[in-house]
């Protein structure tokens, strides 16, 4: 069954009737880029603190957020963070399937990182409640990384509002 919740926000569009609601819930962005260090060549790096930070940071209390890695070997994904033994099936799973040294068209040596990318993904995104993400039991945002180690950008984009 679906639960229907009423919208705390109006849509603010061109009508005049809106008056003074109009600049109380103006959308504003928010952006934020930074690195992370891998050490390892296949490593899931818990951004989840980082993540909360630059919502906070950002003064929005009601949003999207959305997390991109700009990288083709590098991902992003939520699961886990309470137990690391997740990541390692993970990781387990994902190199038992795509095996470093496969027979790939791609020779630089790396073309399991590409396959591995596209399945996990470069982005995320995810609502933002009062200030925070309404995160479920245990979850949390990995930056995952199939060619390290490197350093790794992380942008992200706030939309939403005050």
């Amino acid at each position: 069954m679906v639960e229907r919740v009423p919208c705390k926000h109006q849509v603010v569009g061109s009508n005049p009737t809106l008056g003074s609601n109009l600049a109380q819930n103006q959308m504003v962005t928010f952006s934020k880029t930074f690195e992370v260090k891998s050490s390892k060549r296949i490593q899931s790096v818990d951004i989840t603190s980082e993540i909360q930070k630059i919502i906070s940071e950002s003064g929005i209390k009601d949003g999207i957020i959305t997390i991109f890695i700009p990288h083709t070997t590098c991902g992003v994904f939520i699961n886990e963070n309470w137990d690391p033994t997740v990541q390692e099936d993970i990781h387990s799973f994902l190199s038992k399937n795509i095996p470093q040294n496969g027979n790939y068209a791609h020779t630089e040596g790396n073309a399991d990182a590409h396959i591995k990318t596209a399945i996990i993904g470069n982005s995320v995104s995810i609502p933002i409640n009062d200030g925070k993400i309404p995160w479920g039991t245990w979850q949390g945002i990995f930056l995952a990384e199939f060619d390290g180690p490197r350093k790794r950008k992380v942008i992200v984009k706030i939309i939403g509002v005050k």
